[in-house]
């Protein structure tokens, strides 16, 4: 059982990781913008390689969104007492895991015996 310290602790690091999400994703918003067509003011090679860092961009952006969505999941388990209980078999994420990411969902065996989180 999670103490009251522990879920303090787990709740601000979620909240924590949840703002510098959003701040990256601020950061980075220009780099995921439409690439201007405009060959006068650019050359063809250098439109693709701002289209292939487009693309990487948006990539990393997807991922950003999955993590954040991990992570206010887990903050909606916090408020209804669910936190800390493996969402397959219901037992107990040990408290080691959860530090590691708090937004985990899983524990260890549920894991390693299926699906990623």
């Amino acid at each position: 059982m999670l103490s009251d310290g522990d879920l303090r602790d787990l709740k601000a690091e979620l909240e924590r990781r949840l703002a510098e999400l959003e701040s990256q994703g601020a950061a980075t918003r220009d780099s995921r913008r439409p690439v201007e067509l405009d060959q006068q003011s650019v050359g063809r090679l250098s439109r693709m390689d701002a289209m292939q860092q487009q693309a990487m961009a948006m990539a990393t952006e997807q991922r950003r969104l999955a993590a954040g969505q991990r992570i206010r999941a887990a903050l909606r388990r916090l408020e209804t007492d669910e936190y800390g209980d493996c969402l397959r078999c219901g037992e107990e994420i040990a408290l080691a895991r959860l530090r590691l990411d708090p937004a985990t969902a899983l524990c260890v065996p549920c894991l390693e015996g299926g699906e990623d989180r």
